[in-house]
């Protein structure tokens, strides 16, 4: 099956549950987005992403137990799958050979 492409938010999304690891609830999600990407997101703009990338099996989730604290709602907890972690290895590699080169343009990356 061909690696499809991802677009920016889709890889923020992966990115922000690979770093949330076993917590990436869709609250934690737009929370990280904000903090590391400065980006603010609402609920449905997060979770029409998530569910194309569950379409191109880049994520899958598990519904977790609920808590009184929930009001009897469940939570979803996202995971990016193999074929979502090769996505993002095929998209950073076409990205660094965009980027070569043009450091004097550019300038270095910020950390």
């Amino acid at each position: 099956m061909p690696i499809a492409s991802l677009g920016e938010f889709e890889q923020l999304v992966l990115l922000a549950i690979l770093q949330l690891e076993d917590e990436g609830f869709a609250l934690s999600i737009l929370r990280e987005l904000d903090r590391r990407a400065g980006r603010r997101v609402s609920r449905g703009a997060l979770y029409k992403t998530l569910e194309r990338l569950e379409e191109k099996r880049y994520v899958e989730w598990e519904v977790e137990e609920t808590t009184p604290g929930r009001g009897g709602h469940p939570r979803r907890r996202f995971t990016v799958t193999r074929a979502g972690v090769a996505a993002l290895q095929t998209t950073r590699d076409a990205l660094f050979r965009f980027w070569k080169g043009l450091e004097g343009v550019l300038g270095e990356p910020k950390p």
